[in-house]
């Protein structure tokens, strides 16, 4: 049972919510946003009195945003998900407000919206800005104009927030002017999966992981977020942020924060933030020396990706002009007590040979070898936790293969699957990450001083590349990256662990 100094996490919902998303008609509210909402509104988790108000600059009604809306769950749920009764109830709720947010003008149908219902002072008000993050400050502005910011108003900003570390405290300040840090809800899609989440849990609530989670007893970590596509119809936005920013910055770090952060008092509301704040501030500071030694950045070339061939990333910009990585992998060190002189080994990239988000911790060798005259081998405990695209995690060990005749070792693994383990179908990040919005609950999603103290990091990194003459290096699509990857961490006497290994 929760007690005062162990608080429960689950919040009850509001008796009402309008979940305003400006951007509304984009690709992120038909692709992920809306279809979370109906999915939660089809078990019967949103608040009964819920209205979902798209804000887009397309003149649409709200009986043509109600169709646009039923194409896209057709397109991105699944058909055995797809009931019509959720659906009718869902697409009730939708209303559309053609507005262009850099204008004044058009507000005053938004404000009359958000007054116009029974008990609005009560309502709890979610804006999630889906757009651009240049009009995040002047929309939050708009927002308070019209009296849509007040203490019942929650505003969830997509990343990035900023492109360094100067544009994040502008924007930062810019929303922080209009609400207070406790109605800021800076997402990471990365922090509501399910096997990110199990981490923690895997931590601190098994015991015999705990006390061999440190330099002792740790060789180093590997965290890889690979990605078999290209940049598709993102070049545009991608070739002005690279993988650096777009995946080092926030989900990787992130990821390092949770395998690396200390035990909090309890999994909280602020108190996981805390220490995951702690990692960040202890990283090594990256020297412009470190980063021409820890650091390699390439750009995927043409090639073959499960037998098909696909373009360079220059041929899908339509220009060969870009300095933009597409792929980087980094040597990191957190300095303190708990991880000092174990390597963090982080990497990233698009075109790469399989998809796969994957954390795995590398145990250090048995002290002494018992077997000496043994056949077989014997490969280091890992700890291996797969974040998609099947959640789960194994724990591989050495085990003697069964018969006489002496000892003969071999690798196994002990094998969590979510999809095998549990019955119930495991919820979409943004599932759990708006329904917690929705509740007031932070504990997911990034505090400012975070974010900050994650582009303080890599600002480094981005200032060396800037002035280096060398150019990202070339990999061929469909493969593990640029071969200086392989040499980053061969250096070390380690290699990178792959998911069939």
């Amino acid at each position: 049972m929760p007690t005062a100094s162990s608080p429960s996490t689950l919040v009850a919902l509001p008796p009402s919510c309008d979940f305003t998303v400006f951007g509304g008609t984009g690709d992120l509210a038909m692709r992920k946003l809306l279809p979370a909402l109906y999915l939660r509104d089809r078990e019967g988790q949103l608040p009964a009195d819920t209205r979902i108000i798209g804000v887009s600059r397309s003149a649409l009604d709200d009986d043509g945003y109600r169709e646009q809306v039923r194409s896209a769950l057709t397109t991105y749920v699944s058909a055995a998900q797809l009931e019509e009764d959720a659906l009718s109830r869902m697409l009730d709720r939708l209303h559309h407000v053609t507005l262009d947010v850099e204008s004044s003008a058009d507000w005053h149908q938004l404000h009359g919206l958000l007054k116009d219902r029974d008990g609005h002072e009560e309502t709890v008000r979610v804006h999630y800005l889906a757009v651009s993050p240049k009009l995040f400050g002047p929309i939050c502005r708009r927002l308070d104009e019209i009296g849509a910011a007040d203490a019942n108003a929650r505003i969830v900003m997509e990343k990035p927030v900023g492109h360094d570390l100067a544009s994040a405290q502008a924007v930062n300040d810019a929303v922080g002017g209009v609400f207070a840090e406790s109605q800021i809800f800076r997402i990471d899609h990365y922090l509501g999966k399910e096997s990110v989440q199990n981490l923690l849990v895997t931590r601190f609530a098994n015991t015999f992981l705990e006390p061999l989670w440190n330099s002792r007893w740790v060789d180093h970590v590997q965290i890889t977020v690979a990605e078999s596509l290209g940049v598709g119809d993102r070049g545009g936005y991608y070739d002005h942020s690279g993988a650096l920013r777009d995946m080092v910055q926030n989900h990787l770090l992130q990821l390092l924060c949770l395998v690396a952060m200390e035990p909090p008092t309890y999994v909280g509301r602020e108190t996981v933030r805390d220490e995951k704040l702690k990692v960040l501030q202890a990283l090594k500071p990256m020297t412009p020396e470190d980063v021409d030694r820890d650091t390699v950045r390439g750009r995927y070339g043409a090639g073959l990706v499960d037998g098909v061939a696909v373009p360079s990333y220059a041929d899908d910009l339509g220009h060969s002009g870009s300095s933009t990585e597409t792929f980087v992998a980094l040597r990191a060190e957190v300095q303190n007590w708990r991880w000092a002189g174990v390597p963090f080994y982080l990497r990233t990239g698009k075109r790469m040979d399989r998809r796969a988000s994957e954390i795995v911790v590398v145990f250090k060798e048995p002290p002494h070898a018992m077997f000496p005259h043994s056949e077989g081998v014997s490969t280091p405990n890992r700890l291996h936790i797969q974040v998609q695209p099947d959640e789960g995690m194994r724990l591989h060990l050495t085990a003697k293969e069964p018969g006489p005749g002496g000892y003969r070792l071999r690798p196994v693994s002990l094998d969590l699957s979510y999809a095998t383990a549990f019955t119930q179908p495991c919820p979409d990040a943004y599932e759990r990450l708006l329904m917690d919005v929705v509740r007031g609950n932070p504990t997911l999603f990034m505090r400012r001083d975070e974010v900050e103290a994650a582009w303080r990091w890599v600002e480094p990194i981005l200032n060396r590349w800037a002035t280096s003459p060398d150019r990202p290096k070339r990999y061929p699509a469909g493969t593990p990256g640029p071969t200086a990857a392989a040499i980053l961490i061969e250096r070390d006497g380690r290699t990178w662990q792959e998911s069939d290994q």
